[in-house]
């Protein structure tokens, strides 16, 4: 039987013996890239993680002992070892499969959900302080990347710990990456720790003699110390003991044996610890080693070759490298014109930009607030900043856009990536409030594309506005149509109308518009009325000329967002109606108001919330219908 099987919860693992866990370890390893290759996820990560996991559970006991991973990306290998090594992992990210983060609703021992970055170090000691408060005795671990000290949060926390508990362990899991390879200052710090030649090599004497020595137990504690002295000296100030942390590493993370060791170290200690260990992001997968960045998170591919599919002759682009290219050819005519993101270069399509005309292009890490201050200054100093975030990490930054972008009205464009579904990787990465939240807001400009062609359009439209521009649009392909080769401005807030009708009107936005318009076709062969159709634009502002025009002969307008219905598009049409002091009905369809799980696609997604083409169309002949008693001897249906 093989050993992973054998393990139904923590218990099961601290019964084996330790010459068992390096052939277990192989098993893991071997389940996550069968399962990933199937149905995609974040393998780089947790392939990283397995030593450090199994040490975990080996040492603590869960989930009485809390852990809590910083993005929990890298949480398969933990729900492989608690007894979720079933059909569902096997489904992970697919419909009535698990999630691929942690999540409290999936088990016990998800002792705090995340899906991004920069959580971990503020919950871990927030749980700490609640158990010196009331008097328990668990321990408490933080698991956290090298990215996250990139994190604003993270430093804050940071900065909390030593007057905040006497008991707290983290782990620092160093692999040089985030998602992209990690920038900045810290990064360099740390490489500094490991890399530090002089140090390394008088460390590594030190400990040789040490060993040698009779007695030798007596002196090793001395030459623990007289490594943290030599480590500081060689290095510069310890940054973590500055902070009040007692510094222990670096420790080779792939060492079961040295990770257990320096837990069990950790365990002991009453005073904060932090555990420096060194990874490789891939471990035990060629590919994934070779090429980091790509398998940090990416969808099905070949086991054997580590190759995702080929794509499809003449498919269309992703959104994203439709912006990123388009972006990059405004860039080669305009210096002033600078692409800004937060560690997601790939992700976003600025690795166009970064790859062709690199000093117009910054990576800050994963610093979201600082992403969009750092834009403020560019734009007060007359540069064209494009800050790419995906619509669920900019409401990190909410605070930033009001305060110093929109309040000072600067020229800043946003390009928000994932607006809409995110399927696999469900509600933590789901951007279904960006309307609501931006909308609100004076001086926004806030538009979605309906193809490739609106988005170059959009795009070069707010590199020539002296308003913050806001551009939303979904994970994905997008619809296959090539951009003119000159852009064009668009005339801020003006709708485009793409059929025309009087009965009913149905406004639409982004990929909305198509399926609207085949809506509006089944509506007029089965009932007669005449359905016109709307490619929107803009939700904010709305064109309010047009709803006027429209609202002369229209008995209803009906609205398709990829966004919350509450405070989204629809509200907005809704509110204009009102002002005007215009009768019309409006339908609006988009999500309830409830946070969306993960699936297996978009399409599916849509369905479980009723948005899918025959319950919407259903429901507006069953809502809509009576408004037209004069023409019911015309339904076909």
């Amino acid at each position: 039987m093989p050993l992973l099987e054998s393990i139904q919860c923590p218990e099961d693992l601290r019964r084996l013996a330790r010459s068992d866990l390096d052939a277990l370890a192989e098993e893991i390893r071997q389940r996550i890239i069968e399962v990933t290759a199937r149905n995609g996820g974040h393998i780089g990560p947790n392939l990283g993680v397995v030593e450090l996991t199994l040490a975990l559970h080996r040492v603590f006991v869960s989930p009485e002992d809390r852990f809590v991973f910083d993005v929990s990306h890298q949480g398969y290998v933990h729900k492989l070892l608690t007894g979720r090594n079933t059909e569902a992992f096997s489904k992970i990210r697919q419909a009535g499969g698990l999630s691929g983060f942690l999540s409290r609703e999936e088990s016990e021992y998800d002792a705090y959900g995340a899906g991004h970055a920069g959580t971990a170090l503020s919950a871990a000691l927030g749980m700490a302080a609640a158990r010196d408060r009331m008097g328990g005795d668990r321990h408490v671990v933080a698991v956290l990347g090298d990215a996250a000290f990139t994190c604003g949060i993270t430093m804050e926390a940071l900065n909390n710990i030593a007057e905040t508990t006497g008991r707290l362990i983290v782990i620092l899991n160093d692999n040089e990456w985030s998602i992209a390879r990690n920038v900045g200052a810290l990064a360099s710090y740390f490489n500094e720790i490991i890399t530090n030649p002089v140090y390394n090599r008088i460390d590594r004497r030190l400990t040789s003699l040490l060993q040698r020595v009779p007695g030798g137990g007596s002196l090793l504690e001395f030459g623990k110390r007289w490594k943290r002295g030599t480590k500081d000296f060689f290095t510069g100030s310890n940054l973590f003991e500055a902070y009040g942390l007692r510094y222990i590493g670096p420790v080779d993370g792939h060492d079961y044996d040295a990770v257990a060791k320096h837990l069990a170290f950790a365990k002991a200690q009453e005073q904060p610890i932090i555990l420096h260990l060194l990874t490789k992001k891939g471990k035990g997968y060629e590919p994934a080693l070779a090429s980091p960045e790509k398998f940090h998170g990416l969808g099905p591919f070949d086991p054997e070759t580590g190759k995702a599919p080929p794509k499809k002759k003449g498919a269309p682009l992703n959104y994203q490298d439709a912006f990123g290219k388009k972006l990059l050819a405004f860039a080669r005519e305009d210096k002033k014109i600078v692409g800004i993101t937060a560690a997601m270069p790939p992700g976003t399509g600025l690795s166009f930009l970064r790859e062709a005309i690199p000093e117009q292009f910054f990576d800050v890490g994963i610093a979201e607030e600082h992403a969009v201050l750092f834009a403020a200054g560019m734009a007060c100093e007359g540069m064209r900043p494009v800050v790419a975030i995906y619509s669920t990490f900019l409401q990190r930054a909410y605070d930033p856009i009001i305060h110093d972008i929109c309040l000072q009205n600067l020229p800043v464009t946003f390009c928000m990536d994932r607006a809409g579904l995110s399927p696999n990787d469900g509600p933590t990465h789901h951007g279904l409030f960006d309307i609501a939240y931006l909308r609100c807001v004076p001086h926004t400009v806030v538009m979605q594309p309906k193809d490739e062609e609106e988005l170059a359009d959009m795009l070069w439209t707010s590199l020539h506005c002296d308003r913050p521009c806001f551009i939303r649009y979904p994970r994905g392909a997008a619809a296959g149509v090539d951009p003119r080769e000159q852009a064009r401005d668009l005339p801020i807030g003006k709708a485009e109308v793409v059929r025309e009708g009087s009965d009913l009107q149905l406004w639409a936005l982004g990929p909305w518009v198509a399926r609207a318009r085949q809506y509006a076709e089944k509506l007029e062969e089965e009932t007669g009325l005449r359905v016109g159709v709307v490619n929107a634009r803009f939700a904010k502002p709305i064109d309010r000329e047009l709803l006027r025009e429209q609202a002369v002969d229209c008995r209803a307008f009906i609205t398709f967002e990829d966004h919350a219905r509450d405070g989204g598009f629809g509200s907005a049409l809704l509110e204009c109606l009102n002002d005007e002091r215009l009768p019309a009905i409006v339908l609006r369809f988009g999500y309830p108001d409830r946070f969306v799980d993960h699936g297996s696609s978009v399409d599916e997604l849509r369905a479980l919330a009723g948005l899918d083409d025959g319950t919407i169309v259903a429901r507006i002949q069953k809502e809509l219908l009576p408004l037209f008693p004069e023409r019911r001897n015309q339904v076909k249906v």
